[in-house]
C-alpha cells in the first residue's frame, strides 16, 4: 500500500465550496450526531499510524524517592488497594497510560504491610528491578518476588501482596488497562481482606509443577490462555542469555543480532505469549552494540535492568541507566546502543497486534 498519499492535498481538492447551504446541512449533522468522512479522512485514515502517544523516558532515580514519600503519606487498603504510581504518558494526559494500549506503575509496599486481595478481568504481570521480602499470593499460591524475576496474575485471578520483612520494596507493574477499557470489557471483585495463605516458600506450587525443562505434567493436558506459570527466575533468564552469547562467541548463530542476546518468556501449554495481550521479553546487549533503527505497529515499553547505555527515539538521543524506563509509541522509529552491557526487560501490546492482523514491522537494512 503506498504511502505517499497526501490527504492535505486530497482535502483541499475535494472539499465543496463554503456556501450557505452547505453549512446548514452541516449544521443538521451535528444535531443528529453525524460527522461527514470527507472532513475527517486524515485523522481516521491517517497513511501511518500517529499516535497521540510520544516517545518518553522516566528516570528510577526519580521514581523511587517519590514512590517512597508516598510510602510515608499514602495507605494501603481498601479504597485505594494499592500503593501503585502510574506512569502517564504526556501525550495522553490526564490518563494514567503509558500507551493507548498498556499501563505501567511503579508500586510500594513498605514493611509489613499487606495488600488486600481482589481481582480484575485485566491482565497484569510485576518486574523486580531490585529488592527483595514480598510475596505475591495468587489464588491462594504464594510467590516469591525477588530482583530479576517476572510475576504474572492473568486477568480473573485474586491476588494480594505481602511484605514479611522490615525493609520497603518497589517493582514495576504492567497491564492491558487502556486496551481492557476502550473495549469496556473491565470487571473489578474485592476479595479477602487478609491474605488466603501467609506461607512463604521459596518456590510456588505453580513452579514446582511446571517449571522442569521440556517436561509437562499429564494431569495438565489442557491449554490455558495464560501461563500456569506464577515465576520467571532471573537465574534462568540470565543463563540462557549468557549461553545465548557464549555460542556465538564460539561461531554458532545463537543471537538475534551480533552482540544482541534476547528471550521470549512463554506460555509451557501453547508456546505462545504468556497472556493473550502483552508480549514480554528480556534482552542483552554487549559493551559497544548498537540495534539497527526500526519501527514497529504497536507499542512497547523497556525498563533497564542494568547496564547504561542509550535509546534514540525519533531521531532523539535519551541516556539511560539502571531502572530507568522509556516507551516507544506506534511506528517511532528506534534503537538501541549499549556503552557498558546493558540488560533491559521488555513489554509490548504485540499479541494483540499480531491476533487482529495489525501488526507491520519495518527495520532498517
Amino acid at each position: 500500500m503506498s504511502e505517499a498519499l497526501d490527504h492535505s492535498t486530497v482535502d483541499h481538492a475535494m472539499q465543496p465550496d463554503d456556501t450557505p447551504e452547505l453549512r446548514e446541512l452541516y449544521r443538521g449533522f451535528e444535531k443528529q450526531s453525524l460527522l461527514p468522512l470527507w472532513t475527517q479522512l486524515g485523522d481516521l485514515m491517517p497513511v501511518h499510524p500517529k499516535s497521540r502517544a510520544v516517545p518518553h523516558v522516566w528516570k528510577w532515580s526519580k521514581l523511587l524517592p517519590l514512590a517512597e514519600r508516598s510510602g510515608e503519606l499514602v495507605p494501603v487498603g481498601r479504597g485505594g488497594e494499592r500503593r501503585a504510581i502510574g506512569l502517564s504518558n504526556p501525550g495522553l494526559a490526564p490518563h494514567a497510560y503509558i500507551s493507548p494500549t498498556l499501563w505501567a506503575a511503579i508500586q510500594y509496599l513498605g514493611p509489613r504491610e499487606v495488600a488486600p486481595e481482589h481481582r480484575h478481568s485485566q491482565n497484569a504481570f510485576r518486574f523486580v528491578v531490585e529488592g527483595e521480602g514480598v510475596w505475591t499470593v495468587v489464588n491462594g499460591d504464594p510467590v516469591r518476588m525477588s530482583r530479576g524475576d517476572l510475576l504474572l496474575t492473568p486477568g480473573g485471578n485474586f491476588h494480594g501482596h505481602q511484605n514479611v520483612t522490615d525493609k520497603s520494596m518497589a517493582w514495576i507493574d504492567g497491564l492491558d488497562i487502556p486496551f481492557s477499557q476502550q473495549m469496556d470489557v473491565g470487571f473489578f471483585e474485592f476479595g479477602s481482606d487478609k491474605l488466603t495463605c501467609l506461607e512463604t516458600p521459596e518456590f510456588s506450587r505453580g513452579e514446582r509443577l511446571w517449571c522442569h525443562p521440556g517436561l509437562r505434567p499429564l494431569s495438565q493436558l489442557k491449554d490455558s490462555v495464560s501461563s500456569p506459570i506464577g515465576a520467571y527466575r532471573w537465574a534462568h533468564t540470565d543463563a540462557a542469555l549468557t549461553q545465548q552469547l557464549a555460542l556465538e562467541a564460539e561461531g554458532y548463530a545463537a543471537t538475534v543480532a551480533p552482540g544482541h542476546a534476547a528471550i521470549r518468556y512463554i506460555n509451557p501449554t501453547t508456546g505462545g505469549d504468556v497472556m493473550p495481550t502483552i508480549r514480554l521479553e528480556f534482552h542483552r546487549l554487549r559493551e559497544g552494540t548498537e540495534t539497527k533503527m526500526r519501527r514497529d505497529v504497536g507499542s512497547t515499553v523497556f525498563q533497564v535492568f542494568e547496564g547504561n547505555g542509550a535509546v534514540v527515539m525519533d531521531g532523539e538521543t535519551h541516556s539511560v541507566e539502571k531502572g530507568d524506563m522509556f516507551v516507544v509509541p506506534s511506528w517511532i522509529p528506534w534503537s538501541l546502543r549499549a556503552e557498558t552491557g546493558f540488560d533491559l526487560f521488555r513489554f509490548s501490546d504485540a499479541p494483540i497486534m499480531e491476533k487482529l492482523g495489525f501488526m507491520r514491522s519495518w527495520v532498517d537494512a
